[in-house]
């Protein structure tokens, strides 16, 4: 083989990479047109998006949610939001420290109360109804039981009432040390059938490394085809501190891989649920793998 030849081989081996780390730009516009036309979403808000630094509920923050959600309900679009938080708002109330899953558990309890309150006074500026509905991966495994799950999120969205979930934590284990309901709003899409799932988190996406710790991190658009290569990223930078990414990563691909498309965006991003509806680019969106592709 020459010397050029040689040449020519890597240039083109060096392309195929890149393009293994991208998505192309014509299957993202698809994706994000196909997110903005969905009728039923699942919107997701993490701990960390609903909470101050020191683990008290944050009322702008939370009204800025439901601001958000608000104006897609305006669009005749129908909501339901999984919404973690209750650990974190027990904290806070009762300034005392979750040392063991037994203690998580019992702050559980007092938080949800008090975000539920919030929740309710909040969506009433707008004349709104919200319903409180607790779960765990369990109920959803069980086809009874998940049945009846799904003929009640059907009934309130009929009568226009914003279903709000969450891990029944006074009670789940397993889920309560992962944290967050990042799988659990995955499998509510899946089971539901919605037509996009929204994770906001505290970071403005999927990044090349942690954003809060490296000043080099640049945002991931899209994630298709070269979901192993993000995963490799991810699992690379991610630490505890770093929004859980590795499951909110995980949950969006689960989603995509049944037809769905996944945004994950930065909850304080002004109108950030309007410019998903209007097909403006924000955060990372997951492009369905039996839908919209980029082969």
């Amino acid at each position: 083989m020459t010397e050029a030849e040689t040449e020519a081989e890597t240039a083109a081996a060096t392309d195929d990479e890149t393009d293994a780390e991208t998505v192309d730009a014509e299957t993202v516009e698809r994706t994000r047109k196909l997110a903005a036309e969905a009728d039923r979403i699942v919107v997701k808000a993490g701990t960390n998006s609903l909470t101050d630094e020191h683990s008290r509920l944050d009322d702008e923050k939370l009204d800025k949610l439901v601001d958000d959600i608000v104006d897609l309900l305006e669009r005749e679009k129908e909501v339901i939001l999984v919404s973690s938080g209750a650990v974190g708002a027990g904290l806070g109330r009762l300034d005392h420290a979750a040392d063991t899953v037994e203690e998580s558990q019992a702050l559980s309890t007092i938080g949800q109360s008090l975000l539920m309150r919030r929740y309710t006074e909040s969506f009433e500026r707008y004349g709104r109804k919200v319903a409180q509905v607790l779960l765990t991966e369990h109920d959803l495994e069980n086809t009874e039981r998940f049945t009846n799950f799904r003929n009640t999120i059907e009934t309130l969205l009929e009568w226009g009432v914003v279903p709000i979930i969450n891990e029944n934590d006074a009670v789940a284990t397993e889920e309560i040390r992962i944290g967050d309901n990042d799988m659990l709003s995955s499998s509510v899409a899946v089971g539901v059938d919605v037509d996009l799932l929204v994770t906001l988190t505290d970071v403005g996406g999927v990044y090349t490394g942690n954003p809060k710790e490296d000043p080099d991190a640049e945002r991931i658009a899209a994630v298709g085809r070269n979901y192993d290569h993000v995963e490799a990223i991810v699992d690379g930078s991610a630490e505890e501190s770093f929004g859980g990414i590795q499951t909110k990563v995980r949950g969006a691909r689960d989603v995509s891989e049944h037809g769905t498309p996944a945004v994950i965006a930065q909850s304080t991003e002004p109108d950030v649920l309007e410019k998903i509806a209007t097909a403006k680019p924000v955060g990372t969106i997951f492009v369905p793998v039996n839908g919209v592709t980029d082969d």
